[in-house]
């Protein structure tokens, strides 16, 4: 299907692989069609998915702009428009749709879309604790105490003291969950923090020191949000 009738003269710019057309060399310099031959050029891979998207380094964003500018580059770049192109232009459509799924899914979530960012400002975000955050540490303990007793229930053992190890475990349950509400309530607190700096002159020293303590903090939040993830789906897989 071709659809060059359908190629608006004016688009979106977007980072190119490269600056000049793959099939007439001709230069590009942001269309992501060649204005010359009308041939479908490849995105770099190096570019971010906020600018992919159009959109500026905020964690707080529309979500239905963002929906609407996804769904308007993905059927510029849909495989099925290029079924009958050459092998070039298949693979150069495939390696753009892969790269806006990719930007859309991971910018939707608001944690995902943190947690990218984090890569993005302050390096990998893999720094993932192997360990309990300290004031975490006692509670879990706790848990992990629990959790070994009710999974050592025989069948022997009377109903009553299974519902009391029950009981406590939902309780514990509901405390991690609480915290874990906590700490979601203060990462979209940093979000406001972060997008009022993205506001303020950006060669102001005062800013980037004020960027990075809330960078530290939100990959903090983000590290024990996880780790706390992993033990509450623990929790909920033991008391099916």
């Amino acid at each position: 299907m071709d659809q060059t009738h359908n190629i608006p003269a004016r688009r979106t710019e977007l980072q190119m692989a490269r600056s000049m057309c793959w099939h007439c060399q001709s230069e590009v310099t942001g269309e992501y069609f060649c204005e010359r031959c009308v041939k479908v050029q490849p995105v770099s891979k190096e570019l971010d998915y906020f600018t992919c998207m159009g959109l500026p380094r905020l964690l707080n964003i529309n979500t239905e702009e963002l929906e609407a500018r996804f769904y308007k580059l993905s059927r510029d770049f849909h495989p099925d428009f290029f079924q009958n192109k050459t092998e070039t232009e298949r693979n150069i459509s495939l390696g753009n749709s892969a790269l806006l799924n990719t930007a859309y899914r991971t910018l939707k979530d608001p944690i995902q879309r943190a947690e990218y960012l984090l890569r993005l400002e302050a390096g990998s975000a893999k720094d993932i604790r192997t360990s309990p955050p300290a004031d975490l540490f006692e509670e879990i303990l706790a848990l992990q105490e629990d959790l070994e007793e009710f999974r050592a229930v025989t069948p022997g053992q009377g109903p009553g003291e299974v519902d009391t190890l029950r009981a406590r475990l939902k309780a514990d349950y509901e405390s991690l969950q609480q915290r874990q509400h906590t700490m979601e309530a203060r990462l979209f607190q940093l979000f406001e923090v972060w997008d009022t700096l993205q506001g303020r002159d950006q060669q102001d020293v005062g800013v980037r020191g004020e960027k990075d303590a809330v960078l530290k903090e939100m990959r903090d939040i983000l590290s024990n949000r996880t780790y706390l993830r992993n033990i509450v789906d623990d929790l909920v897989a033991t008391l099916g």
